[in-house]
């Protein structure tokens, strides 16, 4: 089969497009033939091994990478089921977390995966995992966002963005998007009452305050994000895609969880969506916000497989609308 390999740490040009052989599904495992895979900021940390610190925590790799085959978020048709696997079988059009998602062919443990939604495409179901998972846990697990609050989104554009506008929207939520500029009517579509350029506008030094902000971006220091929050406000932080080369994300979450036992406000990091974490019910959770017409995935640009490193350069600027995904079959 063909895939696309990661065989050190580095930049997107040491991604490289070769013939494998088919991996095949164990115990609890599914063998997924792979029709769309997406990217996210997880998948450039991986390729970089950036940041330093998380090479010592075992699931990236000391010196080369971990996984040979890049990717994570994957949508496909069930091949092959190992011993032990119950409600999917051969033929079953599935989602979820597949290590080496960027191959014709990826193997999952049958809990990372889930039946996919017949409303979407398969690019639209491999947008979802990652990037819906951490929009929920963000806005209705860590920040329990409730009708009437105002919730700030920051951010709103990118792939966690768009689902936290639908999710935080469809609870009945006052939701400020903020975005660049060529997002926003895309951002106001998806439920955002009120949106905001961050280019000319900064949301930290207007008169409103907010009962949540989802910070998807790290560009601010946490003096100026309380600025903007109510009394009782709470600062729900998304590090995934902050860069740094020896703490990153990291750093940032330890520096808010230190300041958040002086602080008056809550602020409260995301566990992110991360294939060896438990992920099966906010899977299930997200799936039924999609059949229920209450959230979509925003695919923005699509790439084929060959193509991928282009696709991790254009990710990596962060210019991304929606998400950017990898058509294979």
């Amino acid at each position: 089969m063909k895939a696309v390999l990661q065989e050190r740490f580095g930049p997107p040009d040491i991604l490289r497009l070769k013939e494998v052989d088919r991996p095949e599904a164990g115990a609890g495992q599914v063998l997924v033939r792979v029709h769309a895979a997406a990217l996210n900021p997880y998948d450039w940390h991986m390729m970089r091994g950036d940041p330093y610190a998380a090479r010592l925590m075992g699931g990236m790799g000391l010196t080369r990478p971990k996984h040979r085959v890049a990717g994570i978020d994957a949508a496909g048709v069930v091949e092959a089921v190992g011993a032990g696997v119950e409600g999917l079988r051969p033929g079953t059009p599935v989602l979820g977390f597949c290590a080496g998602a960027f191959a014709e062919y990826a193997c999952a443990e049958a809990e990372l995966l889930v039946p996919k939604p017949e409303r979407l495409s398969f690019e639209q179901a491999a947008a979802t995992p990652m990037a819906a998972v951490t929009a929920l846990r963000g806005i209705r697990t860590v920040g329990r966002v409730r009708a009437g609050q105002r919730v700030l989104v920051n951010g709103a554009g990118g792939g966690v963005g768009t689902f936290a506008v639908q999710i935080a929207a469809g609870l009945d939520a006052e939701v400020t998007g903020v975005c660049s500029a060529g997002s926003t009517e895309m951002v106001r579509s998806l439920g955002a009452t009120h949106v905001i350029d961050h280019h000319r506008e900064d949301f930290t030094e207007r008169h409103a305050r907010y009962d949540v902000i989802l910070d998807n971006v790290g560009n601010l220091p946490l003096g100026r994000l309380r600025r903007a929050l109510t009394p009782t406000g709470v600062l729900v932080a998304n590090g995934g895609g902050s860069p740094g080369r020896a703490f990153g994300a990291i750093g940032s979450t330890l520096r808010l969880v230190v300041v958040n036992t002086v602080a008056r406000h809550s602020m409260r990091p995301i566990i992110p969506a991360t294939p060896s974490g438990p992920a099966h019910e906010d899977l299930l959770a997200v799936t039924a916000l999609i059949n229920a017409g209450q959230i979509t995935p925003m695919v923005g640009r699509t790439y084929p497989l060959a193509d991928t490193t282009e696709a991790m350069r254009h990710m990596e600027e962060g210019h991304s609308r929606g998400k950017t995904v990898i058509t294979v079959h």
